[in-house]
């Protein structure tokens, strides 16, 4: 292959920055508009507005890791500080960082399932390890 081959093949990476604000807002990462999940976590196989393909892109389990690191090494040292601070009752403790982990999960994990839907189409990744 030749050179001009090579090049013609590689194909440029979309902006990622970008592509991950709109992702984690749930939204298109291409036009900004459409929604990329409906029902809570599943992926639209496209765009209502622009018609991009996401029926190919799989998040797996990424965003359920991401999910956990965030919320544990939030709410980890949080713990200790009140638990240090204010000694309140373990019942009231338990109660109230059961909550605030459960709220804070489910509010992280659509966002961060979009913004991996995100990151991938910006890579041109198709969620089995290759390009599209």
């Amino acid at each position: 292959m030749t050179d001009q081959t090579i090049s013609a093949h590689i194909e440029t990476d979309r902006p990622l920055w970008p592509a991950l604000f709109r992702g984690f807002r749930r939204k298109c990462p291409n036009c900004g508009e459409g929604e990329v999940l409906h029902s809570f976590l599943k992926v639209n196989d496209n765009c209502s507005i622009c018609d991009e393909d996401f029926h190919h892109h799989r998040a797996d389990d990424g965003p359920a890791y991401l999910t956990i690191l965030i919320v544990g090494h939030l709410m980890a040292p949080l713990l200790l500080i009140v638990f240090e601070a204010f000694r309140p009752d373990p019942l009231v403790l338990f109660a109230i960082f059961a909550i605030g982990c459960l709220v804070l999960s489910l509010y992280l994990l659509p966002r961060l399932k979009g913004a991996v839907v995100a990151f991938q189409w910006a890579r041109r990744m198709n969620g089995f390890g290759g390009s599209d």
